[in-house]
């Protein structure tokens, strides 16, 4: 009877914590859409507002390392990206980065798109020499995982092209132009996407 009773008792733990878990993901996933509806209608504000709810959720409801909290911290990121506010992405996409590593291992391709996320953010902020490694780094995992053919490893090419390019190391920025663009040719064929000259 009472290895019964203590049955009874763990089922119960587990359903409770089963839908505790099931409503912490509920709430954060909310927050995830109100935050991107938000964003896609322009307001910026409300946006961040529900981001940052959501990274709050997330990091109470799975711990500070999940996955959840990664993904959130990332939508944040992109937003102060497009706004400019550089200084206060740069914290979060260094946090998103090192929990993206231990969630994926640091080879991972995910690993090379933040990587490239912060390098552009130090390169928007002119710390072109914090940015130089991690656009490196990015290459070389997006070559080693995709292949050197594959067109995200000729757009991280084209960053770190683009930041030789900057700096006046025309030397070190024209084979990485031209690695990257027999990718892009096979790619696109010929019609390759421009900017429109002026």
């Amino acid at each position: 009877m009472r290895k019964a009773c203590w049955l009874l008792v763990g089922i119960f733990c587990v359903a409770f914590v089963s839908v505790q878990a099931s409503a912490q993901e509920t709430l954060w996933e909310e927050h995830m859409a109100a935050a991107t509806k938000a964003y896609q209608q322009g307001r910026y504000a409300e946006a961040e507002k529900s981001w940052q709810s959501a990274v709050k959720k997330a990091e109470v409801g799975f711990g500070p390392e999940d996955q959840r909290v990664f993904l959130s911290l990332s939508r944040l990121v992109d937003l102060y990206h497009v706004q400019g506010r550089f200084t206060e992405a740069v914290p979060l996409a260094k946090r998103s980065l090192v929990i993206v590593e231990k969630i994926m291992g640091s080879e991972h391709p995910l690993v090379a798109t933040r990587l490239n996320n912060l390098a552009l953010l130090y390169t928007a902020q002119g710390k072109y020499a914090e940015a130089e490694p991690l656009y490196k780094r990015s290459v070389r995992i997006l070559e080693k995982a995709l292949g050197p053919e594959h067109r995200r490893v000729a757009k991280a090419l084209q960053n770190l092209a683009i930041l030789y390019n900057a700096l006046g190391k025309y030397i070190e920025a024209e084979p990485l132009f031209k690695r990257s663009l027999p990718i892009w040719e096979g790619r696109w064929g010929q019609d390759i996407p421009r900017w429109p000259r002026t």
